[in-house]
């Protein structure tokens, strides 16, 4: 079984649409990126599980952000996927966290910036505070708010095989018009009984059968889920030609190097004094994409 890969589903008689996220390779890379505390990256596994079914909901061609902030000792997580499921995360935290909390205690007050980034079109960002005790509660307190579509969400992290997974599912009410509330009641019901070790460890199909074995279920074709960070050393060559000259070569004499860090990934790009005046002297207009 490929290790991550994103499932939409259908039931024939109710209008409700699921999707099934399993993810391995995708969330490692993720959470190896910084040297996080075990709650962090329970934190950072659900939002980008979150992230994951959020895309998949995309009706065009773009990107979905996810963003906590708030005034505790996590200051800031975020998962940027786009309809292609390519997924990087980071996230910033002071101080120690508590082992066993809820989302307040990593958190503090603050909110959720979900930025909805079509290739072309208008960008939508919805903001809802982090009201519920979990951040599944928290986005479907969202789809309530915003899409007011009936929606469950499950999100799932921890370890099988030795190896750290997150996985998760979403069961929505169509927007036909034909979903009726005691047919997604009950199936609500279903999944709600799906324990960690069958998301982590059976292939899609076993899953489905095992919830819905009594339903009439259609499941398409899987689509991969990988780590993507798009960050280069063209990049950040771009980014310091953005920069003053001067301040630039005060950094070179201080430090020996110019070193861009990417957060996303953790990789480093160094620039020496003959990189340094190449890069200003070569006469080639700047690169205006950013760093991250």
């Amino acid at each position: 079984m490929t290790s991550d890969n994103l499932y939409r589903y259908l039931f024939d008689d109710v209008s409700v649409r699921g999707e099934l996220v399993q993810l391995t390779d995708t969330y490692q890379h993720i959470i190896a990126s910084k040297d996080y505390p075990a709650p962090l990256q329970t934190l950072l596994g659900e939002l980008l599980v979150a992230t994951s079914l959020l895309t998949a909901t995309l009706k065009f061609e773009g990107s979905i952000t996810v963003q906590l902030q708030g005034d505790g000792p996590v200051k800031l997580a975020v998962i940027n996927g786009d309809h292609n499921q390519q997924m990087r995360g980071v996230a910033r935290w002071d101080g120690d966290l508590a082992a066993e909390g809820n989302i307040h205690d990593l958190m503090g007050k603050g909110h959720m910036i979900i930025t909805i980034t079509p290739n072309q079109g208008e960008r939508y960002q919805g903001v809802v505070g982090l009201e519920g005790d979990t951040l599944a509660a928290c986005l479907e307190s969202y789809f309530a708010n915003s899409e007011q579509l009936a929606t469950r969400i499950w999100l799932r992290t921890g370890e099988a095989d030795g190896q750290a997974k997150a996985a998760g599912m979403l069961l929505q009410i169509l927007p036909d018009g034909k979903g009726d509330a005691s047919d997604f009641e009950h199936l609500e019901q279903l999944t709600e009984t799906v324990k960690n070790e069958e998301l982590f460890s059976l292939p899609a199909q076993d899953v489905l059968y095992r919830l819905y074995h009594q339903e009439k279920v259609k499941l398409f074709d899987p689509q991969p889920v990988i780590f993507h960070c798009g960050c280069s050393r063209e990049r950040s060559a771009g980014a310091i030609k953005l920069l003053d000259r001067h301040e630039v070569e005060r950094i070179l004499h201080e430090e020996g190097k110019v070193s861009l860090h990417c957060d996303y990934c953790g990789t480093s790009y160094d620039f020496d004094s003959f990189d340094i005046t190449s890069l200003f002297e070569s006469g080639s207009e700047a690169d205006d994409s950013q760093l991250h």
